[in-house]
């Protein structure tokens, strides 16, 4: 893990400027400079080029996503920043397709990402707080975990041949934040992925 690719996936709001998630970014630009890492930021809520973003992609063998949780999944610019820079990887530079052929349709549908040497890892803000996921008494979760929440984005990242680390998450953080509790789980967390 030597190229680390940090994307800030917030989207702006009137009631949300982007603090929180800028401050987790920040922190893992300053912890991965620090191991004297390769570090390039993209900020989706601002100007970006399709494809430098899709060189960043191949250069890249980690990946941080943070973004908060808006409407049960990624905020719409970081949602675009996916579909167009991953559309454009189609063309062999970050998938030779999905992996079937007409010659041999017998290969598994999303077996053609070519980013196996890629890791990533989600960091995700939200108001829930953790007692609303992964338990069945629930109503809204109704016991799925934040990542069974999060299987889509994770597929995704699949279907381009990538592996995923544990993900990261900030509960509560408008009615019960615990953001330097927050902010010292985040630090064990990069550390861990150092070992």
């Amino acid at each position: 893990m030597q190229k680390i690719l940090l994307i800030n996936g917030h989207q702006p709001f009137p009631s949300s400027s982007g603090k929180l998630n800028e401050a987790f970014v920040s922190r893992a630009h300053q912890f991965f400079q620090a191991q004297n890492k390769d570090v390039r930021r993209v900020n989706t809520s601002q100007a970006w080029d399709i494809e430098e973003e899709v060189k960043n992609q191949q250069w890249a063998d980690f990946i941080l996503v943070q973004f908060p949780l808006n409407s049960m999944g990624m905020p719409w610019p970081l949602k675009r920043y996916f579909d167009e820079v991953y559309t454009a990887g189609m063309d062999g530079r970050l998938a030779k397709g999905d992996g079937r052929s007409r010659k041999d349709a017998s290969k598994q549908y999303g077996s053609g990402g070519l980013m196996q040497d890629t890791s990533y890892m989600l960091s995700v803000t939200l108001n829930a707080p953790l007692t609303a996921f992964s338990d069945p008494n629930q109503s809204l979760f109704a016991g799925r975990s934040l990542d069974e929440l999060l299987a889509p984005v994770h597929i995704n990242f699949a279907f381009f041949g990538m592996t995923a680390k544990p993900s990261f998450a900030a509960y509560d953080v408008n009615k019960g934040p615990q953001i330097e509790t927050d902010f010292k789980r985040f630090q064990i967390q990069l550390e861990d992925l150092l070992t």
